[in-house]
């Protein structure tokens, strides 16, 4: 690596994940952290995703940068593999979401070149101040979960924040049918 890198991962917020979230999203309540998991765990069922809640809460900068950078270099579809093998290897491994292992495996997943994955993310600052400033942004309209999803409507938009079941999703696209005739 070319010096040290900027996100010391090892020194990350290390809490396992149902103790985070326990403590800063369900005010330290066990019934709320309980019927979360149950939730997550069944909409991971229905997409084919074993939720696990024991990995590292941590920095996800490097991932977000990776991401933003080859979206912007190789496409939409590239980002698409590099979001769902982060979200496997976090979600269902339990991996740390910024280590460089885990970012390389992601950009291999993706179809990425091995030598040009390696060099970005030893790069600590390529595409940081962009990312950066798209992730304010983004925090500036409000937006704290993933998915993000904005159905451009005729007359106004729709949005789905954070995990919904396709019944959702359904129900807001019927709206902006029904708004589009």
């Amino acid at each position: 690596m070319n010096g040290v890198h900027r996100v010391n991962y090892m020194k990350d917020f290390h809490k396992l994940k149902a103790h985070r979230y326990k403590a800063t999203k369900y005010n330290n309540s066990e019934e709320q952290m309980k019927k979360y998991t149950i939730l997550m765990s069944a909409y991971g069922v229905g997409a084919g995703i074993d939720f696990k809640f024991h990995g590292t809460v941590a920095n996800t900068m490097d991932a977000h940068r990776l991401i933003q950078h080859y979206q912007e270099e190789l496409g939409p579809e590239v980002a698409d593999k590099l979001v769902n093998s982060l979200y496997s290897q976090y979600f269902s491994q339990e991996k740390h979401p910024s280590a460089p292992d885990t970012l390389l495996a992601a950009a291999l997943d993706a179809g990425i070149d091995r030598e040009k994955a390696e060099v970005f993310i030893r790069d600590d600052y390529e595409g940081l101040p962009e990312t950066k400033m798209l992730l304010r942004e983004q925090a500036g309209n409000g937006i704290d979960a993933v998915p993000y999803v904005v159905l451009e409507g005729r007359r106004r938009d729709f949005t789905l924040e954070g995990a919904k079941e396709v019944e959702e999703y359904v129900k807001e696209f019927e709206k902006v049918a029904k708004e589009s005739k």
